[in-house]
C-alpha cells in the first residue's frame, strides 16, 4: 500500500496514538503559534479571578493526583 494513500482511519490504535503524539510534540515546540480564542482567554481570566478571591479553593498537585487515582482505581 502506498503510504501517501493510507488513511489515518486505517492505522492501528498504536499507530494512531503515535501520530497524535507527533502532532502534539510539533505544536508544543511553538506554543506561541497555537491560537487561543477569546472564550478561552475569558475562561482563564474567570478562573484566575476566582482563585485570587478564594485561594483555598485551589488544589495541590498531590490532591489532584489523589482524586484522579481514587476515581480511576490507580
Amino acid at each position: 500500500m502506498n503510504p501517501a494513500t493510507v488513511s489515518v482511519f486505517d492505522l492501528s490504535p498504536s499507530e494512531k496514538l503515535q501520530r497524535v503524539e507527533d502532532l502534539w510534540d510539533d505544536l508544543a515546540a511553538t506554543p506561541e503559534s497555537v491560537p487561543v480564542h477569546d472564550g478561552q482567554k475569558e475562561e482563564v481570566a474567570r478562573r484566575r479571578a476566582n482563585l485570587q478571591q478564594n485561594p483555598a479553593s485551589g488544589l495541590t498537585w498531590e490532591e489532584v493526583q489523589r482524586r484522579i487515582r481514587a476515581r480511576h482505581g490507580r
